[in-house]
């Protein structure tokens, strides 16, 4: 039977995208498979794609730019061109990359989106801050107070990540994981902005 696989780097990807796929009515998703981190799941693409054997198998792969696009779309492009994708974009497609099933090959069509947006540097959490709902006060604080605060002890890429928690411990309810936060509609799934993602995992498990 034809399978339809998202993989991913960890958890939190695992629960976002599940809740923003249930919210937003997205079909034909068989299973969203956590790989733990960035290198694991880099290294596993290209086993996973010579693993399919059903035609109509679909593997998208959502992964993170981190702290540049370029580097960590040749990472991907790479691990395409070695399971033997042909023609393979030198940048990803602003609006989710897919890859049609190459021709004479059991490879399966496939995707990638490159959090944020596939455009930026950046990470999970910098994605859920366009699920913020705006204008907002309280998260412009949020904002404001994460960026001013003394002695800072983490990375400028991991800032996202001191955002989001921070706004999410000033809830009604503090303190819910991502997935449950969007359901709980502190992060919001039907913003505009969380359209073009939604589009392409359309697209890509029709």
């Amino acid at each position: 039977m034809a399978k339809r696989i998202l993989l991913v780097e960890g958890r939190d990807d695992e629960h976002v995208l599940k809740h923003i796929c249930g919210i937003r009515g997205i079909p034909h998703l068989d299973e969203i498979t956590p790989l733990e981190n960035v290198e694991r799941l880099l290294s596993h693409i290209p086993t996973r794609l010579r693993a399919t054997s059903e035609e109509g198998d679909v593997v998208g792969v959502v992964i993170d730019a981190d702290t540049s696009v370029g580097s960590r779309w040749q990472a991907v492009r790479d691990r395409f061109i070695e399971a033997g994708y042909p023609n393979v974009p030198h940048q990803p497609n602003p609006n989710g990359t897919i890859f049609d099933r190459p021709n004479d090959s059991l490879l399966p069509r496939a995707g990638v989106w490159m959090m944020p947006d596939n455009k930026t540097h950046g990470i999970l959490e910098n994605f859920l801050r366009f699920l913020v709902p705006q204008p907002n006060a309280l998260f412009d604080h949020v904002t404001k107070s994460v960026e001013t605060i003394p002695a800072l002890r983490f990375s400028q890429l991991d800032e996202p990540k001191a955002i989001i928690h921070t706004w999410l411990a000033w809830q009604e309810e503090p303190g819910k994981p991502f997935g449950t936060a969007i359901t709980a509609r502190f992060l919001d799934a039907d913003v505009p902005e969380a359209d073009v993602i939604v589009a392409w995992l359309n697209q890509l498990f029709y």
